[in-house]
């Protein structure tokens, strides 16, 4: 993938890993152009990076990513890169259904799988015409090892990394390069404020993966992630097993 000279949309752009993508692309001589539910966030980005578009939206619904598609290809023909990195997560214990709301069940699966498989069916037609075009989808290391306290994450991102396997080998004879973003755990605000204070520093895993397109990678992990890429099944056990043990507790808060 090209770094410059793009037009890029990367969703849940407003803060986060989002943030951090978009302030490097708009380094790198790209139109960057982010989408969220908050206006006031996406006001903040604006503040930090210089020149970044906003979209106020939300594509945890259909009609919200219709309306997306239909702004950003008419406003911004030359748009030519997505980047699908929106996500909640949220710890279940799944012995509690009584206080389990599935409104919020839904909105996990909606946004984590649902928007990237939609929007990347939409704009793969319109990125086949282009000379080059890529679309980046945002998975996680728990695509592969789950964590046990937060299923549906897992599920949707294991989910996402699977429809990305497939999307590159039906787009291989296009333009369009696709490419897998999969992420450990990253000090951001993601599932709340203060519950991945232990995960790798923000800028330094951007810059690890800004390394990893550099290079032209198609999979892309930093830190503990890497290994989990291409763990063995038994390894695969032993690790989702280890990370439940230190991290139960979480679901008696």
């Amino acid at each position: 993938m090209k770094l410059t000279g793009n037009t890029i949309l990367i969703t849940g752009g407003g803060s986060g890993i989002g943030l951090a993508f978009a302030e490097r692309f708009a380094a790198s001589g790209n139109t960057v152009i982010v989408c969220g539910r908050r206006k006031e966030i996406l006001t903040e980005a604006q503040d930090k990076v210089p020149g970044l578009i906003t979209y106020v939206g939300d594509i945890s619904t259909e009609s919200g990513r219709i309306d997306l598609f239909s702004w950003a290809t008419t406003n911004y023909p030359d748009l030519n890169v997505l980047v699908n990195n929106a996500g909640i997560q949220q710890p279940l214990n799944l012995l509690k259904a009584d206080t389990i709301n599935w409104s919020d069940v839904s909105r996990e699966i909606h946004t984590n799988l649902d928007a990237p498989v939609h929007l990347s069916l939409m704009f793969a037609p319109f990125f086949a015409q282009k000379e080059a075009s890529a679309i980046v989808n945002v998975t996680s290391g728990l695509a592969f090892t789950p964590l046990v306290v937060a299923p549906i994450y897992s599920a949707t991102k294991a989910a996402l990394h699977s429809f990305t396997m497939s999307l590159r080998h039906q787009l291989s004879d296009t333009s369009i390069e696709v490419i897998e973003i999969a992420p450990p755990a990253v000090n951001t605000d993601l599932g709340g404020a203060g519950q991945h204070t232990h995960g790798e520093p923000l800028d330094a895993f951007a810059d690890g993966i800004f390394e990893g397109l550099e290079k032209g990678l198609e999979e892309i992990g930093y830190g503990t992630s890497v290994a989990r890429l291409r763990m063995s099944r038994d390894e695969v056990d032993v690790y989702t097993a280890k990370m439940y043990e230190t991290m139960k507790e979480r679901l008696e808060e």
